[in-house]
């Protein structure tokens, strides 16, 4: 069995992102708080639409921030999994009849096809990595 794995590139875990946003509504939370007690009432407010806005971006980043791409040759088996968003689709070909397509010049992906399937891979991988990628997949085909 052969597998690539390919991976989005992301500065800071799920886990890490946690434990920075615990921090970070820490040291907002006692700020606004110590200007609350000073009797500024504004900040507080200011402070907990920052805070719900921080919120929303960081969950858009976790919700992609495990993202990936395999391609598996497993005897005659190819199988491409993409798990984009929480969300896993699998496709399978045969080796003998899976096709490669060539990216385009200057294309961010490219296509694994086999009659009417066509699957767009290659994008959490820079463009020189595509043509080595794809000659060594296309060593395991038919």
């Amino acid at each position: 069995m052969k597998i690539w794995q390919m991976r989005r590139n992301c500065a800071l875990t799920p886990k890490q992102l946690l434990q920075f946003y615990i921090v970070l509504v820490c040291l907002s939370f006692v700020v606004a708080i110590g200007f609350l007690l000073a009797g500024v009432w504004v900040i507080p407010i200011f402070t907990i639409v920052e805070i719900g806005a921080v919120t929303i971006g960081f969950l858009i980043y976790c919700r992609h921030a495990l993202d990936s791409e395999t391609i598996e040759i497993d005897g005659k088996r190819l199988i491409v999994k993409k798990f984009i968003g929480y969300k896993e689709k699998v496709y399978e070909f045969n080796t003998q009849w899976a096709k490669i397509e060539t990216p385009l010049e200057d294309a961010k992906t490219f296509f694994i096809s086999q009659s009417n399937l066509r699957v767009e891979i290659g994008q959490f991988i820079r463009q020189e990595q595509q043509l080595p990628l794809i000659a060594s997949v296309r060593r395991h085909l038919g």
